[in-house]
């Protein structure tokens, strides 16, 4: 195995000796000079267009209004009890038609368990950080997020995305994001082909996910 590995490396070597002095450190470091504008228009616009190209459900709505869309979009979904985290804010669903169930709740309660997850209509959550380029939503685990069960069991995520929230391009997001934190990146529902390319939604997560920007 050593040998092996000391050949590949010496190949690796000779393939970065002609590379001009200043693009690669002594260290073998390479500058990380990420492009971070996308140069496609407003953040927001190409946001949502990518969001929709990935069949996702898109609203832009007030910053004041996130409450009365948040109820519309329940009503509009039937829905008759969902989950949200336990720190998300209540404005959210002050006139909210389905019980809403709180995960880990504020005063001690245990987190929901897998078979409750999966028997509620859709979770509500907050974001971390939204990339308008690849029409990517992290989230974080952090603030109005919940763990990462919450939004992978529920067949339904109805996701806040704030104006402030959204980036140009992954460089921008990553340097938003703590490292020691656990991820999840989402690019429209849940979906996955066969051999045949049979589109598949749901499988690994949601399969309808709805996004309110709130400007």
């Amino acid at each position: 195995m050593t040998g092996s590995r000391e050949k590949v490396l010496a190949r690796v070597r000779a393939a970065l000796s002609d590379v001009p002095r200043g693009e690669v450190g002594e260290d073998g470091a390479v500058p990380r000079g990420y492009r971070r504008a996308h140069g496609q228009g407003p953040a927001l616009d190409l946001l949502v267009d990518r969001l929709e190209d990935y069949r996702a459900l898109v609203r832009r709505v007030p910053a004041s209004g996130v409450g009365e869309a948040v109820a519309e979009a329940l009503r509009r979904r039937g829905a008759v009890r969902v989950a949200a985290p336990a720190d998300a804010p209540q404005e959210w669903f002050a006139s909210c038609p389905a019980e809403v169930v709180r995960d880990a709740p504020l005063g001690g309660g245990p987190p929901l368990g897998v078979a409750e997850l999966d028997a509620v209509d859709g979770v509500v959550t907050g974001c971390s950080v939204a990339v308008a380029e690849t029409g990517t939503i992290v989230l974080d685990t952090g603030e109005h997020q919940g763990r990462r069960a919450l939004t992978l069991v529920p067949d339904y995520h109805l996701c806040v995305v704030r104006a402030r929230q959204v980036v140009d391009s992954v460089p921008e997001a990553v340097a938003r994001l703590s490292p020691s934190l656990p991820q999840t990146w989402i690019s429209g529902p849940s979906a996955t082909s066969d051999i045949e390319l049979q589109r598949v939604e749901g499988v690994h997560g949601p399969r309808t996910l709805e996004v309110l920007i709130a400007e």
